[in-house]
């Protein structure tokens, strides 16, 4: 089975959102991250995604052109009523509500030899980090300051994690650098 990949951008200062919780900032170029290196290659190496319900509640129920068509695994305590748009064959979306590690399982059945990306949701990463069913951690730095808002690392235990720089890949709007976890 793929490894998975823990993903967040982030401001210089280590936030993923900002004091009212908008992420607009960290994302003012859709088109532009579309073309980037880093994500080209995630969506060519990513069999399945996990996220967590704020992630998916961001969409709005709409996954119409989202940029992975792959399965979705959605960690939430409540699944939504209504039905998700952008569903075909390839991208599919399955509400897990017993737990990360279960989350993980499904997605790994779902990628086979591809990698599982774990994408938005502080919560949600959070959880994965600290359970210690990740191999890899990528971050999207982006040149601004928030200032305040919610820090990726809280709640998370770092204190005998090893990480080994792996690849930096440099973009006009963003430096993203990925990290091996050295067990």
């Amino acid at each position: 089975m793929g490894k998975v990949i823990v993903g967040t951008t982030m401001s210089l200062d280590g936030f993923i959102n900002d004091e009212t919780g908008s992420v607009a900032r960290l994302y003012p170029d859709l088109a532009q991250l579309r073309e980037t290196q880093m994500l080209q290659e995630s969506i060519e190496s990513t069999g399945a995604v996990v996220m967590g319900r704020y992630a998916y509640d961001m969409a709005n129920g709409d996954f119409t052109g989202y940029e992975y068509q792959v399965p979705i695994f959605v960690l939430t305590h409540h699944p939504p009523l209504r039905v998700t748009k952008g569903q075909n064959d390839r991208l599919t979306i399955t509400f897990v509500t017993d737990g990360v590690e279960n989350a993980i399982e499904k997605a790994k059945a779902a990628a086979g030899m591809k990698v599982v990306t774990v994408v938005g949701g502080a919560n949600t990463a959070q959880q994965i980090m600290n359970a210690g069913l990740f191999e890899e951690l990528q971050i999207g730095i982006i040149p601004i300051l928030f200032g305040g808002g919610l820090r990726f690392f809280d709640n998370v235990s770092l204190k005998n994690m090893q990480l080994e720089t792996t690849q930096i890949l440099e973009s006009p709007s963003r430096i993203d650098i990925r990290y091996r976890v050295v067990k």
